[in-house]
């Protein structure tokens, strides 16, 4: 399981107990969610990130680069993993 089905299990094992408890295997589901959501902050990445301009350097490339992972990432997130909480587990 990578890092990111680690994160989602993390969460919902804290604050989405019961949807946690309903999970009849969670070792795979984590795994698949994983995946599935690297896969696509990748690709939201390099759609983020675009071409790369004229005359771009090293350092405005991994700029950019980093720029758009980052984004990408932090939406991916807010949208995959860090789901609302169950009322219960406030």
């Amino acid at each position: 399981m990578n890092r990111y089905g680690e994160q989602a299990m993390t969460h919902w094992r804290e604050h989405k107990p019961h949807e946690f408890g309903e999970l009849e295997n969670r070792e795979e589901f984590f795994t698949e969610l994983g995946e599935e959501i690297s896969t696509e902050i990748e690709t939201r990445a390099r759609d983020l990130a675009g071409e790369e301009p004229d005359g771009e350097g090293y350092l405005q490339r991994l700029q950019r680069l980093n720029s758009s992972r980052m984004t990408a990432e932090g939406e991916v997130l807010r949208e995959r993993v860090l789901l609302d909480v169950e009322p219960d587990a406030e």
